[in-house]
């Protein structure tokens, strides 16, 4: 068994039984720059504990898979250099070997569930990739939500995919997709696109209550939470897409592929849209971690039961 490194806030909440929500750390390496990244984590952090739960902040330092980073770890995380981005596929090799890494939602949810904590909050989940059918690009993250039993809270796919492949796939592969407050499924950066929803709630207490209905049973897997990002902080969907058109463009000419996609894709719409992503993108991770940290508090009720 991996032994998991606590942080000291986590270790006391598992002993009080308090509500645990997980956090990724890839926002943290490959979202922004040092100092925003890390002061970004810490408000996201600071948020689920004014929902009344305790942020842990997953990461592979040193071949060690913390769960919670103390404020020391936080901050030379922040300022590391060419951290992995850790999915299913190498997380395992990354603490055999002593590396350091980040985690994606995939590997997010792998270390959740060794320590037992039910909810993550992110900002949105990677999916099936404009043109999979001739790249085979698809994250890791959809196979993840089919067979990891964690309750993921994000603003939907990223709005890069090929968004109607996405929740094909997470149908076939028996993921509920759950909107949240609306009949259609939100676009990361735009609160609703023309997809409409699978399945809506309206409250936390419904959403916890489902991820405890499929335990009990027996069902393999998590729950999507589909969050949108707050009416005031978001993109129309017109503003965006020309400009998504264009960034795919151009990475399809400079031959990025795989894991390199993503963030260049981020990047460039973070240039083309004068920043505005990174704000909204801000905003819904916020918006994602107080829902989520409202979520754990509820199955922690439920289960105290």
């Amino acid at each position: 068994m991996i032994p998991l490194h606590f942080s000291a806030d986590v270790q006391a909440a598992r002993e009080k039984n308090h509500p645990i929500v997980a956090l990724e750390s890839t926002i943290i390496t490959h979202g922004m720059p040092y100092p925003q990244n890390v002061e970004t984590a810490q408000l996201v952090e600071a948020d689920v504990r004014e929902k009344g739960a305790v942020p842990a902040t997953i990461a592979v330092l040193n071949g060690k898979l913390h769960i919670g980073l103390e404020a020391d770890g936080l901050q030379a995380l922040g300022q590391a250099k060419d951290v992995a981005k850790l999915s299913r596929a190498d997380i395992a090799a990354c603490i055999a070997s002593g590396g350091t890494g980040a985690t994606t939602v995939a590997a997010t949810m792998i270390a959740a569930n060794l320590a037992g904590i039910s909810v993550f909050a992110t900002g949105g989940i990677g999916g099936v990739h404009r043109g999979a059918e001739s790249s085979f690009d698809m994250s890791a993250d959809l196979q993840e939500l089919a067979q990891t039993p964690v309750t993921v809270v994000g603003a939907g796919a990223k709005a890069i995919l090929d968004l109607p492949k996405t929740f094909e796939v997470l149908e076939t592969l028996g993921v509920p997709v759950i909107a949240v407050g609306q009949d259609t499924l939100p676009e990361f950066w735009s609160r609703a696109s023309d997809l409409p929803a699978p399945l809506r709630f309206d409250t936390a207490a419904e959403i916890a209550k489902a991820h405890i209905t499929r335990g009990v049973m027996g069902i393999a897997g998590g729950q999507l939470v589909c969050n949108p990002i707050p009416q005031n902080d978001e993109i129309p969907t017109a503003d965006l897409q020309p400009i998504i058109t264009q960034a795919l463009a151009e990475a399809e000419a400079a031959g990025i592929a795989a894991k390199a996609v993503t963030p260049f894709l981020l990047g460039r719409i973070f240039e083309l849209t004068d920043g505005r992503s990174l704000t909204a993108n801000i905003a819904l991770v916020r918006n994602n971690a107080c829902l989520a940290a409202e979520i754990a508090t509820e199955i922690n009720k439920m289960k105290s039961v």
